[in-house]
């Protein structure tokens, strides 16, 4: 990488307005050509090893595609090199359709809303869930019944052991955070839940999570 592809960017952990609908609506794009070529799982996969594994292990790599100082054509040279042979078709020709549209830089908002909207035609929602401790089958069947009910969706539980929480919850729903201590009922979830639902979390019929 040369002296002009090492301009710094600043990766942004958490998304702002514009790029979630933005990214939203390139991922919709994406999941048409998906659709279109039967790989809308596949591509699913790829674009979720992408931003989690191979951003991770060459973050220069994310840099380089990320920044406006790069033209087009390097970007299009980097990712026909990186990706050609090692993908399939449909993820390189997504990420050409990025870099067409100077959208490279999306690349995370767009991997978000895709999997968001793949869980959403499937009927499925990602619930993150971290605790100090591992939570209970009580606890596990109570807020997957909760969400279940506030979304109208198929909860699909992550659950991760994070021993800074200090006795705490916390629990994701697309866009949504909420904090709970191990002595809050879970019932204050679905509170929350129920009162954010009206503000944006659509359900199965009506109603959406939004995801980074």
């Amino acid at each position: 990488m040369n002296s002009t592809e090492q301009v710094q960017v600043r990766h942004r952990t958490v998304l702002d307005d514009e790029s979630r609908h933005a990214g939203r609506v390139y991922a919709e794009a994406l999941y048409r050509v998906g659709e279109s070529r039967g790989a809308v799982e596949e591509l699913r996969q790829e674009l979720l090893a992408l931003v989690s594994e191979l951003f991770p292990r060459q973050p220069e790599l994310e840099l380089l595609l990320a920044s406006a100082a790069v033209s087009r054509e390097r970007k299009k040279e980097v990712l026909d090199r990186v990706f050609g042979g090692r993908c399939t078709q449909t993820l390189l020709d997504s990420l050409q359709v990025l870099n067409n549209h100077d959208r490279l830089n999306l690349l995370r908002a767009v991997a978000a809303a895709y999997e968001q909207l793949v869980d959403r035609r499937s009927g499925r929602v990602m619930v993150q869930v971290r605790s100090a401790v591992p939570i209970n089958d009580e606890q596990r069947g109570r807020l997957w019944r909760i969400v279940q009910e506030v979304t109208a969706r198929e909860p699909v539980l992550q659950e991760t052991v994070d021993p800074d929480l200090l006795g705490g919850l916390v629990v994701q729903v697309g866009d949504w955070v909420y904090d709970a201590s191990v002595r809050t009922k879970l019932v204050t979830i679905r509170t929350q839940l129920i009162e954010r639902s009206s503000d944006g979390i659509e359900g199965g019929r009506d109603h959406s999570c939004p995801r980074g």
